[in-house]
């Protein structure tokens, strides 16, 4: 039995074997004085051959090795068609977003890398995320007791994509497993069958028929685990050039086969030649494999003149196309080292952000933003080199962390404040339950008017308490008054009658005509104002007898030739008269608000125009006033005037409350 040689794809054109023709003595002396040679050759000269030789095997071990993978599974080569992208700088959505749309590919292992990369991209944020809920979480419950939860709907939608694919590659590994066990015996049958053949008493037709046969089924026979892969090819290809070496064909037939192989793998080395000067150095690479793959399963042998030569050239070939892709690889990990520098600074950032003192809840909102912007330039930045890599994130995450506890130091603070303000109002909150349904209304009601107040006065609660609480507060509050008002309709007989004469008091209103004398109408109108006022309160419920009252004065203010000031005090004094009968403290309150924001709004706007104006005089022709100038003289003027009238009805306001 012929020996086996080893997995070399150098070999397997036939380099080197076991020669048993006439040839043997010649081949033999040549590689005695070869070594003759290496042997008197001084130790930089043999170190340097041995380099250049490590060098060329170490760009031939790489396509060997990806070759090996890709026979194993064929549809590895489909993944050169799919970029493979910067994951890492992907957010959450974004990584969802792709791997559903990779996990709808029907050749699973062409995408098994990518979904890898993006698998570890997503765990990355999402237990970066998780850490800073949990760290929230613990800041604001500090109760031992009450475990963390946190859902993120994106999370189950990645696991639910994740399992798809596992499933799908599963069943593609076990159909695989299956497959590979099979070919490789047939091809180990087929190897064994090689050897069968040499055998000088059979017809050299005949096993021509034979090999050829065997030829077609090689090709044939499909896919091979990757460790067995080169042993086997070797092994066969050994097998075939013994066949062609060591037995006595027509040699003229096999002159022509080894001239058809050597015009074959002249051309791939034409080929080779051109990808050497292909910009694009990964599809030239990827080709190169292919090329690769061609010479050593699709085509025979050469002669033994032209295979050490022709091997060299396209091994040399190979080595260049391995040296730009090696460089290459070097300009991708100085990027990677600028992105390194890149997050440096970032972290650096927000350490920086983890030490600055920061007094309050709006300016802490800004530094909140400032680390989430921080972040997603971390997450954008892009690869830095594998070695660094988790030193690099366990830097950002320790950062990060800092910054969070630093900022709960703060909002513990401030909890602890809110805290304290949430049992004081959960006491009025049980004051004024405990007084809802009380029916001593003179004593009652000035304590619920000041626990109100109190109410006021009081700051933040935690926002999960705080909508609760002030229901339970307002609807205890709302229930006593509205009672209040009840009691009032259902006793006070005085307001039921003063209802009654207002409203046939209306109806000598509306008949009521102005003389002309200004005069002799104003003071018949005040009088009709106090005659009304005279008849006293009337019920809650049928309070609007008030507004048709205040529609006829205004009507009959109108007809009144009085200044616009005095009209309109007359009409406001009139309406806090009404809202200071019903005793209704909060549209009083109300009210005074208004008018003072009233007010700093036409001081502003009188400060402006008063600016303008003096633009206008500091000009060069100041002394003739423009139309323009005149027009915002008058304005201020009516601003003023307006200021004034404001003014006297916050004056009217705040006497009623000394009253």
């Amino acid at each position: 039995m012929l020996e086996e040689k080893n997995d070399n794809l150098h070999e397997a054109d036939g380099k080197s074997g076991i020669e048993i023709n006439d040839s043997v003595a010649n081949d033999a002396i040549e590689t005695s004085d070869s070594e003759t040679v290496i042997q008197n050759s001084d130790p930089e000269t043999e170190n340097e051959l041995v380099n250049q030789e490590n060098a060329h095997q170490e760009a031939l071990d790489v396509i060997t090795n990806s070759n090996a993978a890709e026979s194993e599974d064929e549809t590895l080569k489909d993944r050169h068609a799919i970029p493979m992208q910067d994951y890492n700088t992907f957010s959450l959505d974004a990584l969802v977003d792709e791997l559903k749309k990779l996990v709808n590919t029907d050749k699973v292992m062409s995408v098994k890398d990518h979904i890898e990369e993006i698998k570890k991209a997503f765990l990355l944020q999402y237990h970066h995320l998780l850490e800073e809920k949990k760290e929230e979480f613990l800041a604001s419950n500090p109760d031992p007791n009450e475990e963390f939860e946190y859902h993120l709907p994106l999370k189950s939608k990645f696991d639910e994509y994740y399992n798809v694919f596992r499933d799908k590659r599963n069943v593609h590994f076990k159909h695989l497993q299956t497959n590979l066990k099979s070919n490789l015996e047939n091809r180990l049958a087929i190897v064994e069958e090689l050897k069968e053949l040499i055998n000088p008493q059979e017809n050299i037709k005949d096993t021509l028929k034979h090999f050829n046969e065997l030829r077609e089924r090689w090709k044939n026979a499909g896919a091979i685990p990757k460790d067995k892969y080169n042993h086997v090819w070797n092994n066969y290809h050994f097998h075939v050039e013994n066949f062609y070496d060591y037995l006595h064909l027509d040699r003229e037939a096999r002159d022509l086969d080894f001239k058809h192989n050597l015009e074959l793998k002249q051309k791939i080395i034409a080929r080779v030649e051109e990808l050497v000067n292909d910009a694009d150095v990964n599809k030239s690479f990827r080709e190169l494999q292919d090329l690769h793959r061609i010479w050593k399963e699709e085509i025979g042998p050469v002669s033994k003149e032209y295979r050490d030569v022709i091997w060299n050239q396209f091994s040399e070939l190979t080595k260049k196309i391995h040296d730009k892709r090696e460089l290459l690889f070097e300009n991708q990990r100085a990027n990677e080292h600028k992105n390194l520098e890149v997050k440096k600074e970032i972290i650096a950032k927000i350490e920086t952000l983890g030490s600055e003192k920061v007094n309050s809840h709006s300016q802490w909102l800004v530094q909140i933003q400032k680390v989430e912007d921080l972040r997603n330039e971390f997450f954008s930045a892009g690869k830095v080199p594998s070695e660094v890599n988790e030193e690099t994130w366990a830097a950002f995450k320790t950062a990060v962390r800092n910054f969070n506890a630093f900022k709960n130091s703060f909002y513990k603070d401030i909890k602890k404040d809110q805290n304290d303000n949430l049992n004081k109002k959960l006491a009025l909150v049980a004051k004024a339950k405990e007084l809802q349904e009380s029916t001593d209304f003179t004593a009652t009601t000035p304590v619920m008017k000041q626990i109100q107040e109190e109410w006021k006065q009081i700051g933040h609660v935690p926002k999960k308490y705080s909508d609760k609480i002030w229901k339970e507060f307002k609807d205890a509050c709302n229930h006593y008054f509205d009672k209040l008002k009840e009691h009032k309709s259902e006793e006070n007989s005085e307001e039921v009658a003063a209802f009654d004469n207002k409203k046939a008091y209306l109806d000598t209103l509306r008949a009521f005509q102005l003389t002309g004398d200004h005069k002799t109408d104003l003071d018949a109108i005040k009088a009709h104002i106090e005659t009304w006022k005279g008849f006293g309160k009337v019920p809650f419920s049928r309070r609007h007898i008030e507004g048709k009252f205040n529609k006829i004065l205004d009507a009959l203010f109108e007809k009144l030739s009085l200044s616009k000031k005095e009209s309109e005090m007359m009409r406001f004094a009139n309406r806090i008269d009404s809202l200071s009968d019903s005793n209704d403290t909060r549209k009083l309150d109300n009210e005074k608000i208004f008018i003072m924001r009233k007010i700093e709004e036409v001081q502003n706007e009188i400060f402006q125009l008063e600016n303008n104006i003096q633009f206008f005089t500091n000009t060069k022709n100041a002394k003739k006033e423009n139309s323009i100038v005149t027009e915002v003289r008058k304005n201020i003027a009516i601003h003023k005037e307006s200021l004034d009238v404001w003014k006297d009805k916050l004056k009217q306001l705040r006497n009623l409350g000394q009253e």
